[in-house]
């Protein structure tokens, strides 16, 4: 038995995302199906739209979602029809050696999903137009529907809006987990978040939460260095100049940390200048197939600087979600206003021009409407 949904469909790079009807199998063992009630719009698809990434096609995109659960497969435990739930675009198998030394995150199932386009077997639930089609990083939320493992789902409490569910999914989890996580203790520390974007501005949020100060947002947006400071940035910089010197303005012997969330060389290059002596940078954002940045030797060196990568916050999404998720209901993570813009599907290509054009806030999808 197969279903019918309206889906995103990436059909080749560069150009605009096709609006059409897909068919998608019934979920087999350990599989869900579930109705898509939201789904956040993140710059890492916008890679694969361009063509800076790649991955198998056609596919549905969205990797950043909640919804309800409509049907189970075979095999299925913790989840029922009528459940809510935030989807993962990592699965964790708790066998491998990722899973058992604690960084679910770097799960060997997420490497067969990425490279396979399909589900945790490696085949795919999807067809379009008469023609096998690929998931996206095994979520595949830019639909109606979706099938999807129960190893990438996690239950939502009560009281969590479908779109703050959505991009706690992965904008929130990546910006919080790369602080709270990576970094690890910053109370009292400065923290330099580049990008106020939607895992920027979570970022900045956590920090604020955990106690660094100053936390200092860059980005090259007035309107999301607004955004920051209302999530709890201390100080700004406007990225359209010297910001190495407006940083050290702040922290005169440089920042005890910084989050790089875009995913460009000279961002990071300009991240890891304004560490102090001792400093620690956390990149988490995507960058394009082959790109590189390079480090002062003797600085990295005589400065005993570090650059780490934090994939997905370095969480564990079962135990951290419910973490995020009771910071929100306790008010301490105003986690709804990260939200921007919301968008039917149809508009999806539009929400995409508006994030490339600077627009504040992690716009949404909401399939249905």
């Amino acid at each position: 038995m197969t279903t019918t949904a309206t889906a995103a469909v990436l059909v080749e790079p560069g150009r605009p995302l096709e609006i059409g009807q897909i068919e998608l199998d019934e979920p087999r063992t350990g599989e869900v199906l579930v109705r898509v009630e939201a789904a956040g719009v993140c710059h890492s698809d916008y890679h694969y739209l361009n063509g800076d990434l790649r991955c198998p096609l056609p596919a549905v995109l969205g990797h950043e979602g909640a919804g309800v659960v409509e049907g189970v497969g075979p095999g299925v435990a913790h989840v029922a029809p009528g459940d809510a739930v935030s989807l993962l675009w990592r699965p964790r198998c708790g066998e491998c050696r990722p899973c058992l030394s604690g960084h679910s995150e770097r799960c060997v199932l997420g490497r067969v999903e990425a490279a396979s386009g399909g589900l945790l077997d490696g085949t795919s639930r999807l067809s379009f137009k008469g023609a096998p089609a690929y998931h996206f990083l095994g979520v595949s939320c830019f639909a109606e529907r979706c099938v999807v493992p129960e190893r990438s789902v996690v239950p939502i409490p009560d009281g969590i809006p479908f779109a703050v569910a959505a991009i706690a999914g992965c904008a929130v989890i990546t910006g919080v987990g790369a602080v709270l996580n990576t970094l690890g203790d910053v109370t009292g520390r400065g923290v330099a978040v580049f990008g106020a974007g939607g895992v920027g501005c979570s970022a900045v949020m956590a920090a604020a939460t955990a106690g660094a100060f100053p936390v200092i947002a860059v980005d090259k947006s007035e309107q999301a260095l607004a955004l920051a400071t209302a999530l709890g940035a201390t100080h700004t910089v406007l990225a359209d100049g010297d910001t190495d010197a407006a940083i050290r303005r702040v922290c005169p012997d440089g920042t005890d940390a910084a989050v790089e969330a875009v995913g460009r060389p000279e961002t990071m290059r300009a991240a890891f200048s304004a560490l102090r002596p001792g400093g620690t940078l956390v990149a988490v954002g995507l960058a394009a197939l082959g790109e590189n940045f390079s480090l002062p030797t003797n600085e990295l060196v005589q400065q005993e600087k570090r650059v780490v990568g934090s994939l997905y916050g370095s969480a564990s999404p079962p135990l951290e979600l419910p973490r995020v998720f009771s910071l929100y209901r306790s008010s301490r993570m105003p986690l709804e206003r990260l939200l921007g813009a919301t968008h039917s599907l149809s508009a999806v290509n539009e929400a995409y021009a508006e994030l490339l054009a600077g627009a504040p806030g992690r716009a949404v999808i909401v399939p249905g409407s």
